[in-house]
């Protein structure tokens, strides 16, 4: 046995009796109960293939006593995860959600629906503070060194488009507490793709996204392939929306879409250095 096998031999016997607690330890029964609760849709249930929640919340560490801002949170799709699993564990959620008056009217729209469904279910939802986040000037989440994790589902691209990235990326910092999380889910780009073909196609270059986020101050402190999908070439005519749930081509070729599923995705944890 070589002097390396020997060593290695002996760091793998060190770490098997020693004591380990994840880093990113995670309230799972709590999680798993809000994952499997009644109260979820089933439009939106049947989407946990795609987006495994449980693997990815546990893989940004939220705990449930956790302050936790959820960025241009849509339809509520995670809402309807993290705001009872939050609530009952004495954590909090901020929804920043879209500026109605400044948006397009579709969503305008989303955003309207998002709060008519929080008053809905008060028993669920009356803790959810709703504030508004976006160009033109509205970048302020709540006081600074504030919240124990950011998180973001399928936006970067849209900000990119728009080119307000910095000024989402620089919010998400000052809200944080140090030692905070930023957790970021989006469309990954083929590496080396153009930003003109980011801008039309809402896929995102992984590296880039890692550089925007260190550009405001973030380090990197882990990437999954929890919500990766080999199947999504990223061609297609209407680009990542020609994919489920949007379908925007209709009929059009909807059984290869349905069979390909929903985009191959980045999933990243930053840190607020301490």
């Amino acid at each position: 046995m070589t002097n390396t096998q020997i060593l290695k031999s002996i760091s793998v016997l060190i770490f098997a009796l020693s004591p380990f607690t994840p880093a990113f330890a995670t309230d799972t029964d709590e999680l798993n109960k809000a994952i499997s609760g009644e109260h979820r849709s089933t439009s939106n249930s049947v989407r946990d293939q795609y987006r495994h929640p449980q693997q990815t919340l546990t893989f940004f560490g939220i705990k449930s006593n956790m302050a936790v801002v959820e960025i241009w949170p849509g339809g509520g799709w995670y809402t309807e995860i993290l705001a009872p699993y939050l609530k009952n564990g004495g954590g909090s959620l901020t929804a920043a959600g879209f500026q109605v008056s400044t948006v397009p009217k579709f969503l305008g729209k989303i955003q309207i629906d998002y709060e008519a469904m929080l008053a809905a279910s008060p028993a669920l939802y009356d803790q959810v503070r709703v504030i508004e986040l976006g160009p033109p000037k509205t970048y302020t989440l709540g006081p600074n060194n504030s919240a124990d994790a950011v998180l973001t589902f399928r936006n970067a691209h849209n900000w990119l488009k728009g080119g307000f990235e910095d000024d989402m990326f620089n919010a998400f910092y000052k809200v944080l507490k140090p030692g905070g999380v930023l957790g970021l889910t989006d469309h990954r780009a083929a590496a080396n793709s153009s930003l003109k073909y980011m801008k039309k196609f809402g896929y995102l270059d992984q590296d880039l996204v890692i550089r925007l986020a260190e550009k405001a101050g973030f380090v990197l402190e882990g990437t999954s392939e929890i919500n990766a999908n080999p199947l999504d070439t990223k061609i297609y005519p209407e680009g990542v929306w020609s994919l489920p749930p949007t379908l925007r081509l209709k009929e059009q070729n909807k059984a290869k879409y349905l069979a390909i599923g929903e985009s191959d995705r980045m999933t990243l944890r930053f840190r607020k250095p301490e």
